[in-house]
């Protein structure tokens, strides 16, 4: 695992606003082609087990959580619950998630945390650094199956998205009304239509209920058989219309139960099962129970906001405005330093396989909104 210098493509704005990064720098550059990472194959064969291995434990986790009931432990209110045991009954269509791991090409990757419900980073991972490697290195490998994958998993749930109607299934994809969440959910729409699915693009606010069908309909008063949601379940669960949700037969992409692997609880949780595994770090609630280094972070929260940093010499607080259902603390990983820079790769689960990553780097220890998307390459 090598970091190398690079010279940026002349018209790489140009490039990569045509594939839908409108958000390809802020204050800084949030797309860099200054560098990439360059990995040898059996580094890559390392983070795909990892993702893999990671993934099944997860599952088990999740069974766990739900045989024992341990929702008050993440901050699950009472309510959510029925929805998230009948939606892990059931089994519903789960397309994507994407792991954070500190890996250094040497140890086996550790999980710093599972972003398993809002698929933020996905058109940079799957699109845009492909492109990236098609013009400056072809006839290179990159770890990126993600848009193949994706488009065969939503050929694979199409029997379980619903008839509707002679047209066949159709598909509602809803984001806020921000540029990077609108064009990523216009990629997965895309992604499905190439699998044979009718999309519709909506805002969240125009979705809404109807008392007398019982149903959600869009702004048409076409009823919503499938949604895909680029809006976080901890946030829909106490919305005024989150008490429609288990009387609606909505399919809801990602599923509920989601809820407990998109907490960070889920760390704490892992540990407790599967203590000394190889590519967990030791993690508890409330309490660094004796650990002199360590990452304290909020059960809820997003984009590195409210992460404490507690080394040997410094103690380090990001700013926003989560931790009120309380922290999980977790031994601070060794997050690999390439001129100065600390890098986290981003490895996807798509369809249940790991199918792909993206690399975030930053100059401090918290991974946050801004931070660089880097591409990647196998030599």
């Amino acid at each position: 695992m090598e970091r190398i210098p690079s010279e940026p493509r002349p018209n790489w704005q140009e490039a990569v606003e045509s594939r839908g990064l409108k958000w390809h720098t802020g204050a800084t550059p949030y797309w860099s082609e200054d560098a990439y990472y360059r990995f040898t194959t059996d580094e890559i064969d390392s983070v795909e087990r990892a993702t893999n291995e990671l993934h099944q434990r997860c599952i088990e986790a999740v069974q766990h959580v739900i045989d024992e009931e341990r929702y008050a432990e993440l901050k699950i209110p009472e309510h959510a619950i029925p929805l998230i045991e009948r939606t892990w009954k059931e089994e519903p269509p789960s397309i994507y998630g994407r792991f954070d791991l500190a890996f250094d090409g040497k140890s086996p990757p550790v999980m710093l945390e599972y972003n398993a419900d809002t698929p933020t980073s996905l058109l940079e991972a799957s699109v845009i650094q492909w492109d990236w490697l098609e013009a400056l290195h072809k006839g290179a490998d990159q770890f990126n199956s993600l848009h193949e994958r994706l488009v065969a998993t939503w050929r694979d749930m199409m029997p379980y998205l619903g008839k509707g109607g002679p047209l066949g299934p159709l598909v509602h994809f809803a984001s806020m009304d921000d540029i990077e969440d609108g064009m990523t959910t216009a990629y997965l729409a895309e992604t499905a239509i190439q699998a044979g699915i009718r999309a519709q693009l909506t805002p969240v606010g125009d979705i809404g209920w109807d008392p007398d069908a019982k149903e959600f309909v869009d702004v048409s008063n076409v009823r919503v058989d499938t949604l895909f949601k680029l809006y976080p379940w901890e946030w829909i669960i106490h919305e005024p219309f989150a008490q429609f949700i288990p009387k609606a037969k909505t399919q809801f992409i990602e599923p509920a139960w989601k809820m407990i692997l998109s907490n960070k609880g889920i760390l704490a949780i892992l540990w407790d099962l599967f203590p000394g595994h190889p590519n967990l770090l030791p993690a508890y609630f409330d309490e660094p129970r004796g650990m002199f280094e360590y990452a304290k972070k909020p059960l809820l929260s997003r984009e590195g906001a409210n992460v404490t940093i507690h080394t040997m010499k410094e103690h380090l607080e990001s700013t926003g405005e989560y931790g009120a259902e309380g922290y999980v603390f977790q031994q601070l990983a060794p997050i690999p330093t390439f001129d100065g820079k600390r890098s986290v790769i981003g490895s996807w689960i798509i369809g249940q396989e790991a199918a792909g990553m993206g690399i975030r780097e930053d100059d401090s220890w918290v991974t946050g909104n801004t931070s660089r998307f880097v591409p990647h390459l196998i030599r």
